[in-house]
């Protein structure tokens, strides 16, 4: 985890990032509590862009997060593919918005995420229609992104516990 920046305020956007569908949560630094916001259903960069856009406009964070598939394909040994693709998509936050760009480990946050919505009576499922799946793994998605999020914040407020006990 890059824990770069040291301001303590302000907000910060995570993204579970993926090829078709990209979970976004908000959270404040000082609060530390991570909301899921929305899922971007888009698929070529111009959209993603321009979807980021508009929630950037909207929340003005001053830092990002982005879900960092760290594990490796048992077959080729080979990082997840779709972690190369979520390390350009934070270069492309980085260049556009010149704000820090932090990765969390997010293995299992789908699996945590949908535990979570399970809990709360909502299945993530075959049975249902394509339309209802698709609203469900959007849900999961943004979900998904909080869990991240959440992870981050989490890890900041334990190195803080570590500092302030280490000092005294």
């Amino acid at each position: 985890m890059n824990m770069a920046p040291k301001n303590s305020a302000g907000a910060v956007m995570a993204f579970d990032f993926g090829l078709k569908r990209i979970g976004v949560a908000i959270g404040n630094l000082e609060l530390g509590i991570a909301h899921p916001v929305t899922t971007l259903q888009v698929e070529t960069n111009v959209e993603r862009l321009a979807a980021v856009e508009k929630l950037v406009a909207e929340w003005h964070p001053t830092q990002f997060v982005i879900g960092e598939a760290q594990y490796e394909s048992p077959v080729t040994n080979e990082p997840h593919p779709i972690a190369h693709l979520a390390k350009k998509f934070g270069n492309r936050l980085t260049e556009q918005y010149h704000l820090p760009v932090n990765y969390v480990n997010e293995f299992l946050t789908s699996a945590e995420a949908a535990r979570q919505l399970h809990e709360q009576g909502v299945k993530i499922g075959r049975s249902q229609s394509q339309k209802v799946q698709t609203s469900q793994k959007a849900l999961l998605d943004a979900v998904s992104a909080q869990i991240i999020l959440q992870a981050f914040f989490d890890e900041r407020q334990a190195q803080k516990n570590m500092k302030a006990r280490d000092a005294a």
